[in-house]
């Protein structure tokens, strides 16, 4: 007898989630299995800032969303053998019965490649959803050319900080926009030409100019709002914008900005939305390509890690308020 814990989304969120959002609660697994299920047993678990406004989509009582790393215990499916590592969508739970074909698209569970000497936890992170957001989002919305200056906020993120490498990896000149001195300081380990602490500067837009002289081509934009507003400013002719997300009003009223209207026709800007998904089957075609630039030395990654599932709200709401820098995981 297997009994899970997961946890269970209690209470509407209204504003930046607190304790009364969640319930931990424990459920009895079936002793046997139907033919082609499996057991899995969480390792890893991933807190991503999609998670927010999602939830609020689903009825109050639902298992939290998420993806995690989980190894097999029991298996009647040949795919999925005893032992195997797989990623699966199986939301906020330490023990997870599976039927693959309940899954479609993006959500299939699958058995993960080697990642070489390289931590299984980056099936959550740069090997998994926010590498690829990164990969496609930003190579076929924004197509970069070598030479061009792109701007990333939220750039010390899980997807920011890989656009940031993939952009120097294209031949552009990279800006940076984070929350805290260390983060930048980070993104320039890493190899951004510039960085913007945005919460230490009294005018962005002047911050903007000074770093990017010449205007700005492509924008991955992960927050949204006042940031972002200032950056349309800033934008050169056929400039590009790929919308990642807009983490600045997930929790709060949206901030009221000027209306981007007039920018996007004297400049004849592109601006697209995505979600990840529209790719998923060419999802290995990413793994596989940031995996050879990790080998490479060309793309790096950092892992901010909370132990134990006890913790996951916790660890859900530092990473939406800027506590992580890279991906943020939860180790079981």
């Amino acid at each position: 007898m297997v009994v899970a814990s997961k946890w269970i989304y209690a209470k509407a969120f209204d504003g930046l989630p607190n304790d009364a959002n969640f319930k931990l609660e424990q459920e009895t697994l079936p002793d046997e299995l139907a033919e082609n299920e499996f057991l899995v047993e969480a390792e890893y678990l991933s807190v991503d800032p999609y998670m927010r406004p999602y939830m609020e989509r689903y009825p109050v009582g639902s298992v939290m969303i998420g993806g995690q790393v989980g190894k097999v215990t029991v298996s009647r499916n040949p795919a999925f053998p005893v032992g195997a590592t797989v990623f699966g969508n199986f939301g906020w739970r330490t023990h997870t019965v599976v039927d693959p074909a309940r899954y479609t698209g993006s959500n299939t569970p699958y058995v993960l490649p080697s990642f070489g000497s390289h931590p299984r936890s980056l099936a959550l992170g740069v090997l998994g959803m926010p590498g690829n957001t990164a990969y496609f989002g930003f190579l076929e919305i924004c197509k970069p050319q070598p030479g061009e200056t792109v701007v990333v906020s939220g750039a010390a993120g899980a997807v920011g900080s890989v656009v940031g490498q993939i952009a120097k990896i294209k031949g552009c000149t990279v800006i940076g926009v984070a929350g805290s001195e260390a983060k930048c300081r980070w993104l320039k380990e890493l190899g951004f030409d510039a960085t913007i602490d945005y919460r230490a500067v009294s005018d962005f837009g002047a911050a903007l100019k000074a770093a990017a002289p010449k205007g700005v081509d492509c924008y991955f934009d992960n927050v949204g709002g006042t940031i972002s507003a200032a950056v349309l400013q800033q934008m050169n002719l056929y400039g590009r914008i790929s919308v990642c997300g807009t983490i600045s009003n997930y929790n709060e009223r949206r901030v009221q900005v000027d209306d981007p209207q007039r920018e996007f026709v004297f400049k004849q800007l592109r601006q697209e939305g995505f979600i990840v998904s529209r790719w998923h089957e060419r999802w290995l075609e990413g793994i596989t390509q940031n995996l050879r630039w990790i080998e490479e030395g060309k793309l790096r990654y950092q892992e901010t890690t909370t132990n134990g599932f006890a913790q996951m709200p916790k660890a859900f709401v530092d990473m939406l308020t800027g506590g992580n820098t890279g991906k943020a995981v939860v180790q079981v």
